[in-house]
């Protein structure tokens, strides 16, 4: 029997560094979500906080399973009976100075269903000046992640680990049927690879990908990119929001049967799944 259609919602926002403010926005934005008829919600990277400073968010940090991030995604989740993800959130963790840049999925009675520390942190320098450097406020997670959840069995990712295709391969050999990709892509890198991207997930694994995004100008003067989508696993963008014009909600109905039937069909994904070497 194929699975039932299932209704899915990348949320974009303009975080800042008011966290109250974050919150509110988020919870506006997921209940439009649900008024549409999602039933996963996905929050951006760094949904509750954006620092003015790098080092800012290491102050945000919550312990495992406590703070009122994680209160917020537990009670959205149960308010509006929906899968709920948290894009990221700072958990402390045991490393001095730093926190874990986690992404966590509640259920539609608010628990928690799984965590994922980003595994991959963006250290560069781009040729317009701008430079990162996420190793010095976040440590990086151990390993990949599949959750099961009412939704079905999510592949979880950040940002920056789009940009490694052995990742998400990993997640496909786990059987996940949805992947997602919750991202504050810079305008600048955005611009460049953010669509091709999300689109290449999809396509090298046959598997509908849910990418949210920050959009618009931040209080610590730098812009992302937005255009959050919804790409089915053909690579066909089915919703998406407009590029770095602000908040917004892409919602539409991902079939996770078409994985299958794909599959059958062209075994490329299928095939690089037995292989041994992780890029195909």
């Amino acid at each position: 029997m194929s699975s039932p259609e299932r209704v899915v919602a990348a949320v974009q926002m303009v975080s800042n560094d008011d966290r109250p403010q974050n919150l509110a926005a988020a919870e506006r934005l997921i209940a439009r979500a649900c008024d549409q008829g999602a039933r996963l919600v996905v929050l951006p990277e760094n949904f509750a906080f954006m620092g003015r400073r790098d080092g800012d968010v290491v102050g945000q940090g919550e312990p495992d399973g406590d703070g009122p991030i994680q209160a917020f995604l537990a009670d959205q989740a149960a308010r509006h009976r929906v899968t709920l993800v948290g894009g990221s959130v700072p958990i402390t963790g045991p490393e001095a100075g730093r926190v874990r840049s986690a992404c966590l999925v509640h259920g539609p009675d608010g628990q928690r269903l799984g965590r994922y520390d980003k595994r991959h942190l963006f250290d560069v320098t781009l040729a317009n000046g701008e430079a990162y450097r996420e190793s010095d406020s976040f440590a990086p997670g151990p390993q990949p992640v599949v959750v099961s959840t009412p939704a079905g069995r999510l592949g979880l990712s950040i940002c920056y680990d789009l940009r490694f295709p052995e990742h998400y391969l990993a997640l496909a050999r786990a059987d996940a049927e949805i992947l997602l990709a919750p991202s504050a892509f810079t305008a600048t890198t955005g611009a460049a690879h953010w669509a091709s991207l999300v689109r290449a997930r999809a396509i090298e694994n046959l598997c509908s990908v849910v990418a949210p995004d920050q959009g618009g100008q931040h209080a610590n003067g730098r812009a992302t990119h937005g255009e959050s989508m919804v790409v089915d696993a053909w690579g066909g963008v089915v919703a998406a929001c407009g590029i770095g014009d602000g908040e917004g909600v892409a919602v539409a109905s991902v079939d996770p049967a078409q994985r299958d039937q794909l599959r059958r069909r062209i075994p490329a994904a299928t095939a690089r799944m037995q292989s041994g070497n992780p890029d195909g």
